[in-house]
């Protein structure tokens, strides 16, 4: 047994771990885990016309397809999952003309607010923005914010080529900032687009993680990051490449005020775990990352994997205590979620 698991083991009898025992074991025979009470802030729905438009511009989500609450819910039941926040994944909503991304941003509102009200406890939503229409983004945030009562707003990491930090986004920070909303981030690859040398493994393998770094750097570079304190940014996929190239970012500093600094900045926003657990990626991520800023996140159903196929990399990988591997799974999001705790 290795050092972080008997840490483990010796944490969980510290502090009654009874229960948590008893879910590594029913995870392990492949069983249902304990009464669900995880929450998954990374996991995707989608709706029929969406997908369709998606995949008649080359986004293959199979997966996606006839996705329903239903089917949502029996995974989160088997995964101990009491809660996922749902949002819509890459490509977003815009093809090219600003009126129909602005209708289906709000049509797939919609229907991801209905799938909140219908089960408010077991789902919450970040909505999707008709990014990069930026009055469009404006007005839909508000209806998204104000009417919809959503949880926050989910954006993709970069659209037309430019970044998050680019100054064309700062009206929106500027009213994301004042509303302090939670910004949720997926990658989009900009590059793939772009280079017809680059294959589908190099867009989706390495293009895709990399687009959360260039966005990251961009608000970094641009200082937006001190301007806008008030937006609590969460990064996809353990921030893409952040936690492992830190040294090279420190450069990005020079609009930050004197009073903080590039890491300092970097360990303020959330991370989440999908696609984030492995050996060979978490001893990094957990380094570099507080765990106070760590959420559970699987990416379900995309390539992610289930949730308890993440909650056992989490056990295996991480060396966590059994108090910080609670606060990974549900209570570090109920800082940010608060109406979820009941």
């Amino acid at each position: 047994m290795s050092v972080g698991r008997r840490e483990f083991l010796a944490g969980a009898a510290a502090i009654g771990g009874a229960s948590i025992l008893n879910r590594m074991g029913l995870m392990a025979q492949g069983g249902p885990a304990v009464a669900p009470f995880r929450i998954d802030t990374h996991s995707h729905f989608t709706i029929p016309k969406l997908y369709d438009l998606a995949a008649s511009h080359g986004t293959n989500q199979a997966t996606l397809k006839d996705w329903s609450p239903a089917k949502m819910l029996a995974e989160m039941d088997e995964g101990s999952v009491q809660t996922s926040i749902i949002s819509i994944s890459d490509p977003g909503v815009h093809f090219g003309d600003n009126a129909a991304a602005r209708a289906l941003a709000r049509e797939c509102n919609e229907a991801g607010a209905k799938v909140v009200r219908d089960n408010p406890k077991r789902f919450g939503l970040f909505a999707v923005l008709p990014l990069p229409d930026v009055d469009g983004a404006l007005k839909e945030a508000e209806y998204a914010l104000d009417t919809l009562k959503v949880d926050g707003i989910g954006v993709l990491s970069s659209y037309a080529g430019k970044y998050l930090g680019n100054p064309v986004y700062t009206p929106l920070l500027e009213e994301l900032n004042r509303r302090k909303a939670i910004v949720y981030c997926h990658p989009y690859c900009a590059a793939c687009g772009v280079s017809a040398t680059l294959t589908d493994a190099q867009n989706r393998g390495v293009e895709f993680v990399f687009d959360t770094t260039r966005t990251i750097l961009s608000l970094l570079q641009t200082g937006a990051v001190a301007r806008f304190p008030g937006i609590t940014f969460i990064w996809s996929h353990g921030g893409g490449t952040v936690p492992y190239i830190t040294s090279r970012l420190n450069g990005a500093g020079g609009k930050l005020p004197k009073t903080t600094s590039v890491t300092a900045e970097l360990q303020k926003f959330y991370y989440d775990t999908a696609q984030a657990f492995n050996p060979y990626t978490l001893p990094s991520f957990k380094k570099f990352v507080p765990n106070s800023q760590i959420l559970f996140g699987t990416d379900f159903p995309l390539g992610g994997g289930s949730a308890a196929i993440v909650a056992k990399g989490l056990i295996d990988n991480g060396g966590f205590t059994a108090a910080e591997l609670r606060a990974i799974e549900r209570d570090n999001a109920l800082r940010l979620l608060p109406r979820f705790k009941t």
